[in-house]
């Protein structure tokens, strides 16, 4: 058998190596010198026995528990015992503890009307107050006397809440009705397997989910027989509508589960006849295709009467759509009148359209008054006059400008010329001629390139 402790060790964080020791002891005394230290050890203890019956390890070693159930009497602490540490000595406590805070709830209570359910926490609280009083008197000694476990089959609350947790992922897209009824064998064969991963749900498990899905946390609606998951469209209780949608469902699953049953019968009688025949044994292949086409023949039956079914499952959801569009169709009528009576008749309507109409010619108005002019009108060809004049302006500015550079230029190169003349021992007439030449051939080029680009002409310079 596989020690438990070193497991709590390796996956629960309450349990590290360190604090084995301690958890293993008697620690029941320092309920009173350590009130801190004796409630962080319960609660190790109580997530340790929650997180081993969730993975189904306490069911595993020969004890009665299951994954929401916490079976409590002698072969619990044979199953938790360690090889290093022993058994756990302060478990009776651990198991009071978590049942008088509600970690732990006795199965009979639990099953019971929510009255009996906290008549037994009050129960509980009491017998609490009466061994303080004994300890008090001396009559009674909490760290003498014997641990002994409170023998019984317990709900593990934390287990619970993390099985409806789950089963809210699973019919969060079961939004028809034909989807969220079930008969309570066709809900234990669809959820138990899918709810803890890796574990099946017991049947008493189911039951107990059932109990506390429906009381405590108004999910579902349950009657022993047919499970409905909770809508807000739905009423309180169960219909024969209900009942039958499930029976359907259970049938239909029923049948689908026989041909699959009888699906594999048949390759297998197939696969015996091949093998008779290739071992030349003739009588053993004819009884065996006998076989084949009976269970061929009751396949085909089976298969007839789940399309029939599937074909009434279909007209019902159907018609459970039609009821819900005409429950659409009926409140929408209700809003558009409680609309239109707030509008009121269609003459106020029209007087309300005619008085917006008049405002927005009004406003036009008034907009076409202020856009007006209030001065006097200018005319647009003194306005041409004035442009003309500016731009005869522009003109001559650029002509003088260019002149005066044409001066500057021609001053420059007579001055280079009279250089040239005396180094070359040139009349200067001469150079002069041909220089004069250039410039007027570059004024003519230039004069060329002005005209092409828009350019006034400016005044021919000549050098004199």
């Amino acid at each position: 058998m596989a020690d438990l402790a070193v497991y709590l060790a390796e996956h629960d964080p309450n349990f590290r190596r360190a604090r084995l020791p301690a958890l293993y002891a008697d620690f029941r005394p320092q309920k009173t010198v350590n009130p801190d230290g004796y409630d962080a050890n319960v609660i190790a203890w109580q997530g340790a026995l929650s997180l081993l019956s969730l993975n189904g390890l306490l069911s595993g070693h020969g004890s009665e528990s299951s994954i929401l159930i916490l079976s409590v009497d002698a072969s619990l602490r044979r199953v938790l015992e360690s090889k290093e540490f022993g058994q756990p000595l302060a478990l009776g406590d651990v198991i009071r503890q978590a049942t008088s805070r509600r970690e732990l709830v006795p199965v009979g209570h639990f099953s019971d009307s929510a009255s009996k359910t906290h008549s037994s926490k009050i129960s509980s609280l009491t017998w609490g107050a009466a061994e303080w009083a004994l300890k008090q008197l001396g009559i009674a000694s909490g760290a003498s006397s014997e641990d002994n476990l409170p023998s019984g089959r317990y709900v593990i609350m934390r287990n619970i809440e993390l099985a409806r947790q789950a089963l809210e992922r699973h019919v969060a897209d079961r939004i028809t009705r034909f989807d969220r009824v079930f008969t309570t064998v066709h809900f234990k064969s669809i959820f138990a397997p899918q709810l803890v991963p890796g574990q099946r749900l017991s049947d008493q498990d189911i039951d107990v989910l059932l109990t506390y899905l429906a009381r405590d946390k108004h999910l579902i609606d349950y009657n022993g027989v047919v499970v409905r998951i909770r809508n807000a469209s739905d009423n309180s209780a169960i219909s024969d509508d209900d009942v039958a949608v499930a029976s359907i469902k259970e049938l239909m699953s029923n049948l689908r589960h026989q041909a699959d049953v009888l699906t594999k019968r048949v390759e297998d009688l197939h696969r015996e006849a091949k093998d008779a025949l290739e071992r030349k044994n003739r009588i053993t292949a004819m009884a065996v295709i006998k076989s084949r086409r009976l269970a061929e023949n009751c396949l085909a039956k089976r298969y007839t009467v789940l399309h029939q079914l599937e074909d009434v499952a279909a007209r019902i959801e159907q018609a459970s759509d039609h009821v819900e569009f005409l429950k659409v169709i009926k409140s929408s009528a209700l809003a558009l009148r409680n609309l239109n009576t707030q509008i009121g008749n269609p003459d106020h309507v029209h007087e309300v359209m005619d008085h917006i109409r008049e405002q927005m010619s009004e406003t036009d108005e008034v907009g076409a008054i202020l856009a007006e002019s209030v001065g006097e009108p200018i005319d647009d060809s003194e306005i041409d006059k004035e442009l003309a004049a500016l731009g005869n302006e522009a003109r001559g500015n650029a002509q003088a400008d260019f002149a005066a550079e044409q001066e500057e230029q021609e001053a420059k190169n007579v001055h280079q010329l009279h250089s040239e003349s005396g180094n070359l021992n040139l009349p200067c007439q001469h150079l002069l001629g041909l220089h004069a030449i250039e410039i007027r051939l570059s004024l003519y080029i230039e004069l060329y390139a002005s005209i092409r680009n828009g350019i006034p002409k400016v005044p021919d310079a000549r050098p004199k």
